[in-house]
């Protein structure tokens, strides 16, 4: 079902033999599969017992999806050690550089490496990472280890007024108080 779902746009054009065009429509489907093999691939079976007394007199098994996070951590692996290919003339996808082996169904490929999200560019609409606000205490993608691209990060203090001791009256209107902090704030450089 997924199959004729997902790769239904990609398989009703018909572009030339080699072009990039085709490329791209390759890479999608093999890419596509490579997600449903993925999904397959962490799906689980379930049993569960009926009987008196827990005496499991007869046991009703099912398949289970794997959590959506448990998915997108392999997938995301996967990305990481994707192969690049291109298109040849026959149109057929292979592999770009002779050293690297030849994906398999379950490995993500690529046609071309992706832009330098960490610098402005404006072709693909990237504003880059040059002072955003990024969080001194995190490992994760917030986190200004990763966020700044290695470039560092500027420290400052910051007045923050901000709504508190908010209280509900009847009816029906919210009264707050305004509190005024000095919060760290941290941005790229």
């Amino acid at each position: 079902f997924t199959q004729g779902f997902v790769d239904v746009r990609e398989r009703e054009r018909n572009y030339k033999r080699g072009s990039m065009k085709q490329g791209r429509q390759l890479m999608n489907l093999h890419n596509n599969e490579a997600g449903r093999r993925a999904v397959i691939r962490k799906t689980r079976v379930n049993c569960k017992c009926h009987g008196v007394s827990g005496s499991c007199s007869l046991i009703t098994c099912w398949q289970q999806l794997a959590p959506f996070r448990e998915i997108g951590d392999l997938l995301k692996d996967k990305y990481d050690g994707a192969t690049e290919v291109k298109i040849n003339r026959r149109g057929k996808l292979q592999v770009k550089h002779a050293q690297f082996n030849v994906p398999t169904g379950e490995d993500l490929v690529y046609l071309h490496e992706s832009p330098d999200y960490c610098k402005r560019n404006n072709t693909v609409g990237s504003l880059g990472t040059q002072e955003r606000i990024c969080n001194k205490s995190s490992e994760g993608m917030d986190g200004c280890g990763l966020l700044c691209c290695g470039r560092g990060y500027n420290s400052q203090k910051v007045t923050v007024r901000e709504r508190c001791h908010c209280k509900f009256h009847w009816c029906c209107f919210v009264e707050c108080k305004t509190c005024v902090r000095v919060v760290d704030l941290h941005t790229c450089k």
